[in-house]
């Protein structure tokens, strides 16, 4: 994954599930393969790369494999409507949220269910290693996992590596259908996770070089080349709450009594200190004891792969800009135990078993091409769980436009694809004197460099950077409550049924017009450590904002709002969102940068570039729901349309 994603519209939203694990996740029996008559099959579970064509062979009978068998529960297809009937403002039963107990005793898996699954796991020569209320974690050889799951295990070249993975789809014994949802583990190519934000690695320290704007146009860069015809700004020096505040709306809420959570990898060690010291240093509120809270594991893995010291920022960013824009909200960081899905799997499901927030906000993902249906269905199941105790995801889109730069194919990320999740777009935002909001357009950067002479712009307008991940899924399809919304040029894109369009709604997300950030860093030689700031950027800068407004929101209402995507829909065309589009003054806009050659000092040199924004890939911001910044960001009147009349 990557980090560094209606009148009773109903029946489409819960298409994620039926699509990605079959007729099962909706308690219906399984289609029989010919070769098992007594078995069912776990649609999905052959990843698309584990093809005829690139089948190296069995894998050898000895080989270790750790799985998890992802339980169904009671009632899969009950828990689908009604997580869709309680986030449906239409829906008499909209905002009657269940406690988790009260979810886990109408939807979870019983006691017979686990049972019946770890006796068929034992008895195919399987080791249990774990149970939780989502799965049965096994380990054991290659020849007990084909026995339990009724498929060869083979290994297949994938790109320039070779993985393992089952020759065709996993399947249970018939008696099973109902209990099991789904299978993982079985291929062993790598799930991991990246931070979507715009972040050098934050072991060595980051500065930017200035000049800088302190507002949006507050220092004209006179003496570099002109752009568009005019004289551009120095990018922001990076802006702050009270600016962030008064653009979208925030007024005198300040999110108190509102439970906010923030996923990632990993933990800051100096957290508390870093947010204190911001909040002190920028005007926002101070931290009250017991404000901010950490929930970790006992033990990290995984930490060279996912490159565990690159997560630090990502907590950073994501609990200050959430405090930021909701000063009195409580704040809850919830710490996986690596970047991988199962773990990222496991702090979401903790959030949820505990319902330790209402909110929670995801700076992380991967491409959709990279996430395998198996692991879709275990993330929507925990969504869905969400959905019915009034918990709502938020998961930044990504930041790399149509991914086409960084992949090769045009695509969207993961988990934001989900049609049970707030996908979260970005924008570059100018707001001017006094606070006063400006314009936005949708983030997308093309970068060129000062020329030799100083005289010129290199081959300007120059090469695509980065940019709000957007896009038409392949794999799940158009939910009701986009319907009548999302242009079917957009939903229509990749089949006639259509399909989910991602973003849903947008915040700042561009580094040139970017937050301000406080984190503890490393000196360039490793000796000492040091407070230092930064201006920052990403959709891991929007995802926070959102949902931090959200908490706003949910203060004005004085009720959790859930999967908030339906209400959010609901207010699409009125005024209480700002339309986003790429020229919102009429002609091209571009921004100064000066940085550092080595990222924290003027000994290696200084470089100078512009920055022209609206230049998101071959997306575009345009009047009406696009596929950068979804329905638009929150104006003025978004937080107060909340509250209950």
């Amino acid at each position: 994954m990557r980090s560094n994603r209606a009148k009773v519209r109903a029946v489409s939203m819960a298409a994620t599930l039926p699509m990605l694990a079959g007729a099962l996740a909706l308690g219906i029996p399984a289609a029989h393969a010919a070769d098992h008559p007594l078995r069912d099959l776990l649609a999905g579970t052959r990843p698309a790369w584990a093809t005829a064509k690139a089948d190296k062979g069995a894998t050898s009978d000895g080989a270790r494999v750790s799985a998890r068998v992802y339980l169904a529960g009671k009632d899969a297809a009950g828990l689908a409507a009604y997580a869709r009937a309680v986030s449906d403002p239409d829906s008499a039963s909209y905002g009657k949220y269940l406690t988790a107990k009260q979810a886990q005793a109408r939807f979870g898996a019983t006691k017979a269910q686990v049972a019946a699954v770890k006796s068929w796991l034992t008895a195919a020569g399987l080791k249990v290693t774990g149970v939780t209320r989502h799965y049965v974690s096994v380990s054991g050889d290659v020849a007990a996992a084909e026995k339990a799951f009724g498929t060869q295990l083979h290994n297949f070249a994938k790109g320039s590596k070779t993985y393992r993975a089952p020759a065709s789809a996993a399947s249970v014994p018939q008696g099973l259908a109902d209990a099991v949802l789904t299978v993982t583990g079985l291929d062993n190519a790598p799930h991991m996770a990246t931070h979507d934000d715009q972040l050098p690695p934050p072991d060595t320290v980051f500065r930017n070089a200035g000049p800088f704007s302190s507002y949006y146009g507050s220092k004209t860069a006179s003496t570099l080349p002109s752009a568009y015809g005019k004289k551009i700004p120095y990018a922001v020096k990076g802006y702050t709450g009270k600016q962030l505040r008064a653009a979208y709306g925030a007024g005198k809420r300040t999110g108190k009594g509102v439970r906010v959570a923030i996923t990632d990898a990993y933990a800051s060690p100096t957290i508390a200190y870093d947010a204190g010291t911001y909040a002190k240093r920028n005007g926002d509120a101070a931290w009250k004891t017991g404000q901010l809270h950490q929930s970790l594991p006992a033990t990290y893995t995984n930490t060279e792969d996912c490159g565990a010291s690159g997560w630090y920022g990502e907590e950073t960013l994501d609990v200050e800009a959430v405090h930021a824009v909701a000063p009195a909200a409580d704040v809850t960081y919830v710490g996986a135990a690596s970047c991988t899905d199962g773990d990222l799997l496991d702090a979401l499901g903790k959030v949820v078993d505990n319902h330790l927030a209402d909110i929670v906000s995801n700076s992380w993902g991967e491409v959709e091409a990279v996430q395998t249906p198996d692991l879709a269905a275990a993330y929507d199941q925990v969504f869905q769980l969400g959905a019915v105790e009034g918990i709502g995801f938020y998961f930044s889109s990504g930041d790399d436009g149509d991914e086409v730069a960084s992949s090769g194919t045009k695509q969207v990320d993961s988990p934001a694809n989900s049609a049970w999740v707030t996908a979260v777009g970005g924008t570059s935002l100018a707001v001017g004197k006094n606070d006063t909001y400006l314009w936005e357009t949708g983030w997308g950067t093309d970068k060129a460099v000062l020329s030799a002479d100083g005289k010129s712009w290199t081959d300007f307008p120059g090469a695509f950077t980065s940019g709000a991940g957007g896009g038409t899924s392949r794999t799940v399809a158009e939910p009701d409550y986009q319907r009548g919304v999302v242009p079917d040029a957009l939903a229509k894109a990749n089949g006639a049924g259509g399909n989910r369009v991602v973003p849903d709604i947008a915040a700042i997300a561009d580094p040139n017009t970017g937050f301000l950030v406080g984190q503890t860093q490393s000196s360039p030689d490793g000796k000492k450590q040091a407070y230092s700031e930064y201006r920052i950027g990403g959709t891991s800068l929007a995802a926070p904002a959102i949902a931090a407004v959200q908490a706003l929101a949910q203060e004005a209402r004085g009720k959790a709002l859930g999967f908030a995507n339906p209400a959010i829909y609901a207010k699409y065309g009125s005024k209480v969102y700002h339309d986003v589009t790429d020229n919102p003054t009429g002609s091209g806009l571009a921004v100064a940068r000066v940085d550092f050659v080595n990222g924290y000092d003027a000994t290696g040199g200084l470089s100078t570039s512009v920055r022209s924004l609206g230049k998101d890939s071959s997306l575009a911001a345009v009047k009406g729901y696009d596929d950068v910044t979804g329905v638009g960001t929150p104006a003025s009147g978004y937080v107060e349309s909340y509250r209950r009349r």
